[in-house]
């Protein structure tokens, strides 16, 4: 569900992280409460630094309830399963192939070329688990079923958006 950046979204998103967002191509989902909650970032930024990190999660309300689980073991165990669990591992290595597949066919796309990063996805996959919030992210981007732990984490997200939005922007040009 990709979509083109607004105005709008980019407050949002700015307003979301405390920052200016960089590097940004799309947006990756919107979140039920209409904002942005994960953008899709080109390979390589303005700057010209590597930048792995192709779904990007920006909604603040979700990357905290993401810290508590990655605070609570959940990785640990996460990455224990994939050394017991053939059926997972495999399904963990083919969301791996596809977070690299779409970032080759983006950087092809706004043609760039990002050698040290090829063969790298992010969130340590295709046999590590190290970050829960890209997990989720791609899970988001790409859709159920694309990621079996980063849909696990969603899963135990609850709904993170149910009290309304995490930020109220204001497109800069009304």
């Amino acid at each position: 569900m990709s979509e083109p950046v607004t105005a709008r979204d980019t407050a949002a998103i700015a307003a979301q992280l405390g920052r200016e967002p960089r590097g940004i191509h799309e947006i990756g989902h919107r979140c039920p409460c209409g904002n942005p909650d994960v953008v899709t970032t080109e390979p390589r930024l303005p700057n010209g630094t590597p930048f792995p990190t192709t779904f990007y999660l920006t909604c603040p309300r979700a990357a905290s309830r993401i810290g508590t689980l990655e605070g609570s073991g959940l990785m640990k165990e996460m990455e224990a399963r994939l050394g017991t669990d053939p059926d997972l591992a495999t399904a963990y290595t083919a969301a791996h192939q596809r977070y690299l597949e779409f970032r080759g066919e983006l950087a092809r796309e706004v043609g760039q070329s990002v050698p040290e990063i090829e063969g790298v996805s992010a969130g340590g996959m295709p046999d590590r688990v190290k970050c829960l919030h890209v997990l989720a992210g791609q899970a988001l981007a790409q859709g159920h079923g694309v990621n079996p732990l980063g849909d696990e984490v969603l899963e135990a997200l609850g709904d993170w958006w149910s009290t309304g939005p995490c930020v109220t922007a204001v497109d800069p040009t009304s």
